[in-house]
């Protein structure tokens, strides 16, 4: 079967049954739970009703994922695990701009853009997450996707700069063969929805290893008391960072208590990256670029709540934005009016970004499957009877 069939079957086969992992996975997606219905509860603040990033109004995700091949590694052919996660901020974000802000914790990684959003104060696209060898194809999806949607780009309009940003997912995948094509890109974006996201093994989460066991795309969302603003705030993430021991789940030291599998010493073997995490946050709190460059910094602390250190070899990037206000492409007046939440009343919007940000990364641990990568490589997903005997303080 060629690369580009086999492909096309896998494809078929996600579509058809939602969560498909490689050969010989051991937990179906059916079979997997979100943090919250295993019990581990998160903070204080009540989810959205989808407890995802999608609960700020506006928001879609879109994913592919790319599945194929076993066996040894065919360097530029197989095997295929990865995939890309697209999020879209709101309809015609190119000219209805979205205040954005960023963070980076740790820098050996990359998330393009960030310097126009740091000198702009807004974000006017998508954002793309992917593998790292496979930026410069994805950035070229989204600038394909944008030219079809605003065709005068680069003629009378103005050029982007897309925001896309990457995890190593080489320990899975054959990384040189930067399978995700422009066209995975684009169909992404035109299937991106609200409502239910996916998680776990999926788009760019697909060949993502976290804490030592399978990880990927997780995400969360908080609402605030009407007395307190009434504001949602949404977290998407992709974890490929951390190791086992280091792994805390609601306060326990679940890395540390877990049973360690074999397969756990070649997922972290020496040489490979020390992995990254990419933490997206949106909201509908009507925050400038500078209050969300401040609530990027505090998702830092829903990580390490989970047990990161930000080690030397990761790269933790986080962007922020929201849809409160609109600021215009090209305005007619020399002023325009925003509505601005006053510093002294973002305490709730910390709290929320901190418990969502947490609950996001357990997400995708408790949602990701079983794996057999490329050479065989299998990262287990984490036992979910396990780990609620380990949060809950027994020992099953």
């Amino acid at each position: 079967m060629s690369s580009s069939l086999s492909m096309a079957a896998a494809a078929v086969c996600i579509a058809l049954f939602g969560g498909w992992s490689a050969a010989g996975a051991a937990d179906g997606a059916d079979a997997r739970q979100r943090a919250r219905d295993l019990g581990i509860v998160i903070g204080g603040y009540a989810p959205g009703s989808f407890n995802a990033i999608t609960d700020v109004p506006g928001v879609k995700v879109g994913h592919q994922t790319l599945i194929s091949g076993e066996g040894a590694l065919k360097a530029g052919q197989g095997p295929v695990r990865t995939g890309v996660t697209v999020i879209i901020p709101r309809d015609d974000v190119w000219h209805k701009k979205v205040a954005a802000g960023s963070f980076v914790l740790n820098g050996t990684g990359e998330m393009t853009g960030l310097a126009w959003v740091a000198e702009s104060g807004f974000l006017e696209y998508p954002i793309a997450l992917t593998n790292t060898l496979n930026v410069p194809r994805v950035a070229n999806g989204v600038m394909s996707w944008m030219i079809k949607q605003y065709p005068a780009i680069g003629i009378e309009d103005d050029t982007l700069t897309p925001v896309v940003a990457e995890c190593d997912d080489g320990r899975l995948n054959d990384i040189q063969g930067r399978h995700v094509s422009e066209q995975d890109v684009i169909a992404a974006l035109d299937g991106a929805t609200s409502g239910p996201v996916k998680e776990g093994t999926v788009g760019a989460g697909t060949g993502m290893v976290s804490y030592g066991f399978k990880g990927g795309i997780g995400t969360a969302s908080r609402t605030v008391p009407a007395k307190e603003g009434g504001y949602t705030i949404g977290v998407l993430v992709n974890a490929n960072h951390g190791r086992r021991p280091e792994l805390v789940v609601g306060g326990a030291p679940v890395g540390k208590l877990y049973e360690a599998p074999r397969a756990v010493a070649e997922a972290l073997s020496p040489g490979q990256s020390e992995g990254s995490i990419i933490i997206v946050i949106a909201t509908d709190a009507p925050l400038d670029g500078r209050q969300l460059t401040r609530l990027a910094k505090r998702a830092s602390l829903g990580l390490a709540r989970t047990g990161s250190t930000a080690r030397h070899g990761s790269g933790d990037f986080i962007l922020a934005f929201s849809t409160a206000n609109i600021i215009p492409h090209y305005p007619k007046e020399p002023t325009y009016t925003l509505t601005h939440l006053a510093d002294t009343h973002l305490n709730p919007m910390i709290t929320a970004t901190v418990e969502a940000t947490e609950e996001a990364i357990l997400n995708a641990l408790t949602m990701a499957t079983t794996v057999v990568g490329r050479d065989d490589h299998r990262v287990e997903a984490i036992n979910l009877d396990r780990l609620k005997a380990l949060a809950s303080g027994s020992r099953p």
